[in-house]
């Protein structure tokens, strides 16, 4: 597949490694251009681009949004995502590292405000970068695999994003719609940044659920 991937840091750099040793094509882009990402992609080799956000937004049939979530002005234009499966990798920090206190709604909830008309999973937001460079593995069962947690309202969109995180080598695990599951997927609950397997991993989100209706 081809792939936009928004923001070049820890989270886009590695995915953008990983996606490409599973065989997909992608585009990457920055805050500071396309020039300033030559070493990357040369180092990610023929199947690497570098690109303007919108770029590399229209490039990708799926885009993963890897910038800091107070930045919305780093987001690619409506028009680059509409109608496109766009991963939401990021997390709500203040410049500081608190947390932005978002009332009754969830940090996708607002991406999804921010972006009217994309097909919105949250993932790749609870898995730290270094584990996320080096805990995959294609060569064990998928429950048996290091989990990277996944959220969203379209079906279809989830499907697609968990068969890209199995061919990285992870275990997707479903933590319900976009609303509750990522909630779920938030800094400081339960699950956010802990190693599990895919098995571990599906018995936590049921003991969270349990424990939220009780």
């Amino acid at each position: 597949m081809k792939i936009g991937i928004i923001g070049a840091g820890n989270i886009g750099a590695t995915v953008a490694r990983l996606f490409i040793n599973a065989g997909h094509e992608v585009a990457v882009s920055n805050s500071r251009g396309p020039a300033s990402l030559q070493p990357l992609v040369k180092e990610l080799g023929a199947k690497a681009h570098a690109a303007s956000k919108d770029d590399a937004a229209r490039f990708g049939e799926i885009v993963l949004l890897a910038v800091p979530w107070r930045t919305p002005e780093a987001l690619p234009s409506l028009d680059a995502v509409r109608g496109k499966i766009v991963i939401d990798a990021m997390n709500p920090y203040t410049p500081e590292s608190g947390i932005y206190d978002l009332g009754d709604s969830t940090s996708s909830e607002e991406v999804l405000k921010r972006l009217p008309g994309a097909r919105l999973v949250k993932a790749f937001n609870t898995i730290y970068y270094q584990h996320l460079a080096t805990r995959g593995r294609t060569d064990v069962p998928v429950p048996e695999r290091h989990a990277i947690f996944v959220a969203g309202d379209d079906l279809a969109a989830k499907q697609i994003g968990s068969r890209l995180i199995e061919q990285i080598g992870f275990a997707p695990v479903d933590t319900g719609l976009l609303r509750e599951g990522g909630r779920k997927q938030q800094p400081n609950t339960p699950i956010y940044n802990k190693i599990f397997t895919g098995r571990e991993a599906r018995a936590a989100v049921a003991e969270f659920h349990g424990a939220k209706s009780a």
